[in-house]
């Protein structure tokens, strides 16, 4: 059937919190209030070089995610707005807005 190369689950264990600055200090705010997370191991995928951009990188993602949606949602809340306020004012005469 094909389907390429199988993929391999890497092992929980490779996963280390050591080294990666900011999960470093997410461990030190939760140990002063006399917390831990056990599954902060979980996220140090998100800061390896392959999928961590740094901080300015993934916002600039975020936004360019959302922002046409945003615009796009803008714009036709502007036309409909118009029009339906050009729709009220034709139909007011001269009384104006009461």
């Amino acid at each position: 059937m094909g389907g390429g190369e199988k993929f391999q689950v890497p092992d929980w264990r490779s996963y280390k919190v050591d080294g990666i600055k900011e999960l470093e200090k997410l461990q030190q705010m939760l140990a002063a209030r006399g917390l831990k997370d056990p599954w902060i191991r979980n996220d140090v995928w998100r800061y390896t070089k392959e999928n961590y951009g740094g901080q300015w990188r993934n916002a600039a993602i975020s936004l360019g995610r959302g922002l046409k949606w945003a615009v796009a949602a803008m714009a036709v809340t502007i036309a409909v707005d118009k029009f339906i306020s050009k729709e009220a004012d034709h139909g007011q005469g001269d009384h104006g807005d009461h």
